[in-house]
């Protein structure tokens, strides 16, 4: 299950359900995908397809939806 956490222009946020208990979210996007680990700051854990620009604007995306993208980790995961 890969719960869609947020739809932003072309990315879509989403977890892969207990993939990891380190929190982190997956950005897909029509060239690539992205992970981004939240903390203890947000940053690039990987990237397939993807160009430069498109992960720095796959971050700042992550970075606008940071406390939404926690709160359904919270939601979803629990605790």
């Amino acid at each position: 299950m890969a719960p869609t956490v947020v739809r932003d222009g072309p990315f879509r946020l989403f977890f892969f359900s207990r993939e990891e208990p380190r929190i982190h979210v997956h950005v897909a996007h029509p060239d690539g995908e992205a992970k981004f680990w939240l903390s203890p700051i947000v940053h690039l854990a990987t990237s397939t397809g993807l160009s430069p620009k498109q992960i720095t604007e796959a971050q700042v995306v992550v970075q606008a939806h940071h406390k939404e993208i926690q709160d359904a980790w919270q939601h979803h995961f629990g605790g």
